[in-house]
């Protein structure tokens, strides 16, 4: 990891009005919590929907599209990208620098505003606010990466992106059996399930099946992004 990259990715990142756009979720989220706490119905139901369906299905893709092409696509798009690829660093520590900012920046707007939001809807019971806040961190850094690799691929990440999370993650990926086995969101939900009580989370996907899948994903993503950065640069050097 390089300081110095990592903080002018930090000081991109958060700029003026990606910094309110991030904000604007989690503080969404916390509102409508607090709303759902005063008042009456099931509150594990009423948790189970927000955190599952709201932060964990809406607002950790959209975060994580955010974040992970703002990392480093507008710098491919206006061509600053140039200046730091000139430096004597490694393709793989650039990559790996603007995947760490992404997936704590991520980790800051989304799984700590569901750790909240899980603790103001039904305290600690049943451990849904942990097991949510960790199945948040874990989707948060998946999603990180799969659009830090969008970014480096094509010009159009976001259009991509979003048409995968919402598509692919919220329609398929929900309703469609076969496909749950491949979304981001169920692995993320697997690993809630197995942090929280017995009973408390109901996942589609074996937390065996999930760890593994995460894993490769979130490695092959990462090498596939340095490679495709380092063409990039023997493009421009062309």
């Amino acid at each position: 990891m390089n300081l110095t990259v990592a903080r002018l990715t930090v000081r991109g990142l958060l700029g003026r009005r990606r910094g309110l756009l991030l904000l604007a979720a989690p503080v969404l989220l916390l509102v409508i919590s607090v709303i759902a706490r005063s008042g009456s119905g099931d509150k594990h139901d009423l948790a189970t929907t927000i955190l599952g369906q709201l932060s964990l299905g809406t607002l950790v893709p959209l975060l994580g599209l955010i974040v992970g092409t703002g990392v480093i696509a507008t710098e491919i798009d206006d061509g600053s990208i140039v200046y730091l690829l000139a430096k004597p660093l490694p393709r793989w520590q650039i990559i790996t620098t603007k995947l760490a900012v992404a997936v704590v920046t991520t980790w800051v707007f989304a799984a700590v505003p569901t750790l909240v939001a899980g603790l103001v809807l039904v305290g600690t019971e049943d451990q849904l606010a942990a097991g949510y806040a960790v199945g948040t961190l874990v989707a948060g850094a998946v999603y990180s990466a799969v659009f830090l690799l969008l970014s480096v691929v094509t010009r159009n990440a976001v259009v991509a992106g979003l048409g995968y999370a919402l598509i692919w993650e919220s329609l398929i990926g929900n309703f469609v059996d076969g496909a749950k086995t491949l979304s981001i969101q169920q692995w993320g939900r697997s690993i809630a399930e197995s942090v929280a009580a017995e009973g408390a989370i109901d996942a589609t996907v074996a937390t065996s099946v999930a760890v593994p899948l995460l894993i490769v994903v979130i490695l092959g993503a990462t090498a596939l992004a340095a490679v495709k950065l380092a063409g990039l640069t023997l493009a421009s050097e062309e």
